[in-house]
This record gives structure tokens, C-alpha cells and sequence, in this order.
């Protein structure tokens, strides 16, 4: 399709999984490396888009419907079942219904991607995910003149999610993107990582990933697509709207009220590891600054 990005590097050029248990030999095989139109000389920024361990990835986590934590995710998310699993699409779309997962999948074109992730918390992984365009799903059902919002819905299952028994949140988990964000082809639909197949606490089955927003933006383990003309509720927005705006863009020259989000520290980078700085929407500036052009990115958060 136009909009895809294309390269000549292909899956194969990722550094297999056996050689993260040494960064040197990481650091030396890694001369090029995936990462939709990132691409490092030097030693440092080198490092910073070779992807985290397998362990880093699922082992540290926010999913605050299995707890606070972030190794509670780990501890409690095999309790989800997640097969069968459906996704209901509906509001401003052509051919609304409920899709299995297997329905959502079939005829899709499958890509492994390597992002920047970061969270709010202004720590940041490089994580490998396998997933396609969410703008194709869109596609498929048809987007209706007039929509210009996307909704997603997280399950709520408080027999399985012991987070959600705690008032932490206006549960269940809901988030937005503005259209346009959703049809750019950096925004995917992800169903695993690394190869494998999605883990628990990594939003399995299907999450969402919108690389230049912070984490609590690429909601996971999706049941609801919702295509609407009004700005959605967004969970984290309308819980402290004075800390997490709507659009959540990573940008590090607003500082949330509590903490800088000048630098970042990158997990897995080891005890001593120092402090790197936070690169406008994530790295992704050159694809994405075009999307709020015009807009006061202070404002609008």
C-alpha cells in the first residue's frame, strides 16, 4: 500500500535473541537495524535502538489491571484468558460487528517493527513487535464520512485482573487517537513481539502501539474499536487531566508536574547506566510532526 514505509532490511537483520545476553557482542553485530526510518552511527545512539532482552520486556511492565507494580503484571497476567477472544468494532463504520481475533488477523500483512516505547515514567524500551496498520483494519470496516476519533476499550474481567478491584482508575481501561493518528502507518495493531506470539502482560492478544505517544496511549488487550465524530474518553485524561493530556506526545520540553521528562533512563541499560535524552515524539519527529502542525503542542498535551 502508498502509505507503508519500506526498507532494505528485512527481519533477518534483527540481532537474535541469543545475543542479548552479551551487549558487546549486541553492540558489534547490530550495524543496522530496523526502526521505521531510525537509523544510528554512533556508539551511543547505536545502543539506544538495539531492542530490550526478551525477559526486559515482560518482566517490567504498566498494566495496572494487574496491579500498580511493575513486576506485578508478570506475576498475575497469565490469569487472562485469552482464547477465544472477540473485538466488537461499531459507531461511525460501514460493517460493524463483533470479529474473533482470528477474523481481525486473517489477510493481514503481519510485520515485525522495531519502536521506541517509552513510558511516562521517563524509563523507555526498544521493543520488536510483530503486528500490521491499524489504519488496514479501518479499511476493512469502513470508515464513515464524518468520523474523526478512534476509542479502544481494554477487557474488564475482575476474576482475572485483580488491578481492577482497586479504584485506580474509572475501570474499564479506555483510551483515543485523533484519525488521523490512527491511519498513520507508524500506529499498528500488535499481536506479539520478538516472533513469538503476544505474552499476558505485554497486552496479548492484540494492543495497540503509537511509538511517539507515551505507553498508557497504546492501550492493551483490546475488546472495542469505536470510530465516533466527539473526542473519547480517555482514562488517564480524565483521571488527571493537569498531568495526561489527550494527545500525550512525547515531548521534552513539557515537563509533567511531577517529574522532568527532559532524559530518560533505558531499561536494561544496567545499575549504572546514566540518563539519555528524551528526543522530541519519541524519535519520530521527522514522520509525525506534520500531524499537529499548527497546534500549541503545550496546550495540547
Amino acid at each position: 500500500m502508498a502509505r507503508r514505509y519500506t526498507s532494505d532490511l528485512s527481519w533477518k537483520d534483527v540481532t537474535p535473541k541469543s545475543v542479548f545476553l552479551n551487549r558487546r557482542q549486541i553492540l558489534a553485530g547490530s550495524a543496522a537495524m530496523f526502526g521505521a526510518g531510525l537509523f544510528a552511527a554512533d556508539a551511543q545512539a547505536q545502543e539506544a535502538l538495539v531492542p530490550n532482552s526478551f525477559e526486559d520486556i515482560t518482566s517490567y511492565n504498566n498494566y495496572y489491571e494487574f496491579g500498580t507494580r511493575k513486576e506485578d503484571p508478570a506475576r498475575f497476567a497469565h490469569m487472562l484468558t485469552t482464547q477465544p477472544w472477540s473485538i466488537v468494532i461499531d459507531g461511525m463504520v460501514d460493517n460493524p460487528g463483533t470479529y474473533s481475533f482470528e477474523q481481525i488477523v486473517e489477510g493481514m500483512t503481519i510485520e515485525e517493527r522495531i519502536y521506541r516505547f517509552r513510558c511516562v515514567e521517563a524509563w523507555s524500551m526498544v521493543i520488536p513487535w510483530n503486528g500490521f496498520e491499524l489504519a488496514d483494519l479501518l479499511d476493512r470496516v469502513g470508515v464513515q464520512e464524518g468520523a474523526r476519533y478512534v476509542a479502544f476499550e481494554t477487557a474488564f474481567r475482575p476474576n482475572e485482573m485483580p488491578g481492577v478491584r482497586l479504584p485506580v482508575l474509572d475501570w474499564p481501561y479506555r483510551e483515543g487517537l485523533r484519525l488521523d493518528e490512527a491511519m498513520h502507518p507508524l500506529t499498528i495493531l500488535a499481536t506479539g513481539l520478538y516472533g513469538d506470539a503476544m505474552p499476558n502482560q505485554n497486552g496479548a492478544p492484540i494492543r495497540l502501539v503509537v511509538p511517539w505517544k507515551y505507553g498508557f496511549k497504546s492501550i492493551k488487550s483490546i475488546v472495542r474499536i469505536t470510530l465516533t465524530d466527539t473526542e473519547p474518553y480517555a482514562s488517564w485524561n480524565a483521571a488527571q487531566p493537569n498531568e495526561y493530556g489527550f494527545y500525550s506526545n512525547v515531548n521534552p520540553n513539557v515537563d509533567h508536574p511531577r517529574w522532568s521528562q527532559a532524559t530518560e533512563r533505558r531499561i536494561g541499560g544496567g545499575l549504572f547506566a546514566g540518563r539519555i535524552p528524551t528526543l522530541m515524539f519519541n524519535g519520530y519527529e521527522t514522520e509525525v510532526a506534520s500531524l499537529y502542525e499548527g497546534m500549541d503542542l503545550a496546550a495540547f498535551f
